[in-house]
C-alpha cells in the first residue's frame, strides 16, 4: 500500500501522536518514515546589525537542539516498532512548503501529520501548516487529532 510515509513534527503531544499513527501503519504496510522538522527563521527586529546576527545564530542553535531532540524521539518510536526511519532537519520560513518538497525529494506516497501543532499567538502568526500541506499537496495527507 504505503512506501514511504513522512512525519513531520513539531514536538507538540499532537504531532507526536500522528507520529505513533504513522509509525503503526508503516508497520503494518512494511514501510519506511522518514520524519521531518522544519526550523522557521527568527523573527527578530533590533537596531544593530551585529545584534540580529548574534541572536540568529543563537536562535539557530536552539532549535537545532530542541528539533534534535524531536526527531529522537520519532527515532525511538520508529526503532521500538522495527520500522525503517531517517530524519531530516529543514531550515525554512515556509514549514508547508518544506514539506511538501521534502516529500516529492523522497518520494514519500503519504503524509501523516497532526491537525495543528502549537496553539494561541504562534498558531495565529504562522497560520495552519496542516491546512496549507492539504490544500497544496499532490499526495495523500492522514491527519491526526
Amino acid at each position: 500500500m504505503f512506501k514511504r510515509i513522512l512525519l513531520p513534527t513539531d514536538g507538540s503531544e499532537l504531532s507526536m501522536k500522528a507520529v505513533r499513527l504513522g509509525v503503526d501503519l508503516a508497520k503494518s504496510c512494511g514501510a519506511s518514515v522518514l520524519a521531518i522538522h522544519v526550523v522557521p527563521p527568527a523573527q527578530t527586529i533590533a537596531y544593530v546589525a551585529e545584534m540580529i546576527a548574534s541572536l540568529e545564530f543563537d536562535y539557530a542553535k536552539e532549535a537545532t537542539r530542541h528539533a534534535e531532540r524531536y526527531l529522537d524521539v520519532v527515532r525511538t518510536i520508529a526503532d521500538k516498532a522495527g520500522v525503517p526511519f531517517e530524519r531530516r532537519l529543514v531550515f525554512g520560513s515556509q514549514p508547508y512548503q518544506a514539506i511538501l518538497e521534502t516529500a516529492a525529494e523522497a518520494k514519500c506516497d503519504l503524509i501523516a501529520m497532526a491537525s495543528h501543532g502549537w496553539e494561541g499567538v504562534a498558531r495565529l502568526l504562522m497560520g495552519s501548516e496542516t491546512h496549507k500541506v492539504i490544500l497544496k499537496s499532490e499526495i495523500p495527507i492522514l491527519v491526526c487529532r
